[in-house]
């Protein structure tokens, strides 16, 4: 593969499975919704993140129907309780027929819908299509169940996931859509794009050079739209009307058992214990609201003992339990849409997905749980475009029941600001994308610094050693990239941005052709590498991947020869302090220790190019000194015995581990890491023992300058290559305040 092809292909690009529609869409469809489909279709497998009330049912009935007229193979909708039946009634709206099934042998040809608690009576492989209609309910369900649909669909080239904006705090969910619809498993997602922070592992942030790939990758198989303006058109009608939301903090008599007075709750269990409690005056309080009001209202609540209350005492009520046999949620859900429910009480977690009752514009939560995504979804039952009324709704707890309602307030802030910086991060590629582009290889620019000593360029190490004479380079050192994606940079030509271990090698065998070329014969290159830790999260497992091993076979597979390799020590305790290892801790040596490892040492790795060296690198004596004598004198020698015993060393004891240059200015504030250039004592070893003065080293990944430093500094000239522009920067820097060494008669005796 050409290297452009290669970094071309490092681009996350999802896949098409789709077709081109060339005809007309259903006209009963707005503009932004045709394109919508359209692109869908194109993709073959892709989730439409919509806003309640723009139209999933329209949209997903439309491509259903494309997707059955193009294969001409059955589709299966899969949708909350009672939202098939609304579905139904939508298809005779759009006239497209939706055939309800409750089991396999009722699937006829066409368009087929049934509920999710149904989907062990169907055989997902007899359908060439499935729609998951309000997708992000699956996290409602058992892991068990998620995995049973992803691995049941995984071969189907159509598939469609529809909900409501996801939470934007909630990446397991983007993974779990992301697996359903074969983009990326979740988990490869979330060891790509995101890290934990201070070792909490529910708790993941997305890597700062990782964000505009991120949501190109996003781009590839989802459109996320809380209004049409996203996507450039005409809002028009689609504008929310007023919502109100009225807090009621009631007072209450009642007193946590043994005490004198009433407190707010502090733990999760006092809080469960307070609403049990006041449950009578919460819910006179909620009839009280209601008074004679004869409109439609729906009341929330999450306790049976609250329903079975609010029931007996509201007038024209009905209320909807968990333990009410489907066919009977169903029906009470319908028969509220249809109006002839007055007062419906029920759950979130029951009737809080997928129906439309912008019929009804007044609310009430008896009591709130921990749940942003609850109470967000069981607003916009009613609150969605559509709605002609302002939405009122009323929220009603008790002192004692403490700072939920806080809570919820503070998540409900979290998620607009992340959902809007959602839809602003994707609106511009998403524009683009409905219109059948995607995202390319960004432009590339080099930049060079030229002097008598050194050059330095601003670039890609791969393409930008072509330029070079071939066996030009007397010796390379240098550090290569650990295979950390989005740690440094977010550009395909940085070889750390690598999906996995594979991608990183392939990457870097371009550069070893490169380096053979450009070395002359017997010389020699030297890196600088660890053994890299294996994360749970991106390898599948916990241990050691031994870096130093694979890459002197990648080495050695382009004609390389193995010279040599030093152990260079770390105080294990710094590594502890700084990476947080389990295994390094001692609290786990306690627990098991079975766990426990060494600490990471660094390795200088020397591999040497096949021939004959025609310039030997003497390192014997400046001059010979003779003090009547037959032999020269230690003084007359470069290095003593001595020193040279601990050169020599396969272990080197002695590197001053801060010795190195100052890196600070270089860091940029998404860096995910600090630059950790190579120490001076590593380079300077490397440089005297294997190469002459007035020799070229190369560094290929020069960062902030670190080789060519020291090159320059023991009378060498230097050539190094950087991607990153702010290590560049301080790389030339550096290079200009090398001091130079200055060629005398004298200047080898030491």
């Amino acid at each position: 593969m050409q290297y452009q092809d290669f970094l071309q292909s490092k681009v996350k690009k999802v896949i098409n499975s789709g077709f081109d529609f060339e005809g007309d869409l259903n006209p009963s469809l707005f503009d932004f919704q045709k394109d919508i489909v359209k692109w869908a279709l194109r993709k073959g497998n892709a989730a439409i993140f919509a806003d309640c009330g723009l139209g999933k049912t329209a949209m997903q009935l439309e491509w259903s129907a494309r997707v059955h007229d193009y294969t001409q193979g059955n589709i299966l909708i899969l949708a909350p309780l009672a939202v098939s039946a609304q579905t139904v009634r939508e298809g005779v709206k759009f006239g497209i027929n939706v055939n309800p099934a409750t089991c396999q042998d009722d699937v006829l040809p066409g368009i087929n819908i049934t509920n999710y608690e149904k989907i062990d009576k169907f055989d997902l492989s007899a359908f060439v299509g499935v729609v998951l209609d309000e997708s992000s309910i699956l996290k409602s369900y058992s892991g068990k169940f998620r995995n049973q649909l992803i691995e049941s669909c995984q071969d189907h080239p159509y598939k469609l996931a529809c909900t409501a904006t996801p939470a934007p705090n909630d990446y397991m969910e983007l993974g779990n859509h992301s697996e359903f619809l074969n983009a990326m498993t979740r988990t490869e997602m979330l060891a790509m794009f995101f890290v934990h922070d201070s070792g909490d592992t529910q708790k993941w942030r997305l890597k700062g050079h990782a964000e505009s790939n991120f949501w190109k990758w996003m781009c590839e198989w989802s459109v996320m739209v809380r209004k049409p303006s996203d996507l450039g058109y005409d809002n028009g009608d689609f504008m929310l009307p007023e919502i109100k939301i009225h807090e009621h903090v009631i007072k209450t008599d009642s007193k946590p058992e043994g005490m004198l007075f009433s407190f707010p709750a502090r733990t999760l269990q006092d809080r469960q214990k307070a609403r049990r409690e006041t449950i009578q005056e919460r819910s006179e309080f909620v009839k009280n609201i209601i008074g004679d009001n004869t409109d439609h209202w729906i009341i929330w609540c999450n306790l049976n003992d609250e329903s079975d209350n609010l029931n007996n005492i509201i007038p024209h009520s009905q209320d909807i339990k968990g333990s009410h046999k489907n066919e009977i949620k169903e029906g009470l859900m319908i028969g509220f849409s249809n109006g002839e429910i007055e007062k419906l009480i029920t759950k979130p977690k029951i009737a809080g997905f997928g129906m439309n009752w912008q019929h009804c514009h007044n609310v009430a939560f008896v009591g709130l749980s921990d749940s942003y995504e609850q109470y967000y979804q069981a607003v916009r039952r009613c609150w969605r475009f559509g709605q002609k009324e302002t939405v009122n709704v009323h929220i009603i707890v008790s002192e004692r029941e403490g700072s939920v309602l806080a809570n919820i307030k503070r998540k409900e802030a979290d998620a607009e600001k992340m959902a809007q910086e959602m839809v602003n991060n994707m609106r511009d590629i998403q524009q683009e994308n409905v219109k059948g582009s995607g995202p390319e290889i960004t432009g590339y620019k080099p930049i060079e610094t030229k002097t008598d000593t050194y050059t330095a360029i601003n670039g890609d190490s791969c393409q930008e050693m072509k330029r070079f004479d071939d066996e030009s380079i007397d010796y390379s050192i240098f550090s290569p990239p650990f295979a950390e994606l989005y740690t440094y940079s977010n550009s395909e030509m940085d070889m750390g941005n690598s999906a996995n271990y594979d991608e990183f090698f392939i990457h870097f065998q371009y550069l070893i052709k490169e380096l053979y070329r450009l070395t002359k014969p017997g010389r020699l290159v030297s890196f600088h590498c660890i053994d890299i830790p294996a994360m749970k999260e991106r390898d599948g497992f916990i241990g050691l991947k031994d870096f130093p091993a694979d890459l002197i076979k990648s080495f050695q597979a382009e004609g390389w020869i193995y010279h040599s390799k030093v152990c260079i020590w770390k105080n294990p305790l710094v590594e502890a302090t700084r990476t947080k290892a389990l295994g390094l801790m001692h609290k786990q040596l306690c627990k098991d220790s079975s766990k426990c490892r060494q600490g990471l040492p660094d390795y200088l790795v020397t591999m040497r190019k096949p021939g004959e060296n025609k310039d030997p690198i003497n390192n014997g004596a400046g001059f010979q000194s003779f003090i009547g004598e037959d032999e020269p004198t230690e003084r007359g020698l470069k290095y003593s015995h001595e020193v040279w015993r601990r050169y020599a060393s396969p272990v080197w004891m002695d590197i001053n581990q801060s010795n190195t240059l100052n890196k600070t200015n270089a860091r940029s504030e998404k860096d995910e890491k600090h630059i950790c250039p190579l120490q001076l004592d590593v380079i300077e070893r490397g440089v005297e023992l294997w190469s002459n003065p007035g020799d070229t080293v190369l560094s290929p990944f020069m960062g902030i300058g670190s080789e060519g430093y020291v090159a320059i500094k023991k009378g060498r000239k230097f050539i190094g290559c950087e991607l990153k522009e702010s290590y560049y920067k301080e790389a030339v820097k550096n290079l200009n305040a090398a001091p130079q060494k200055q060629q005398t008669l004298f200047s080898e005796v030491g």
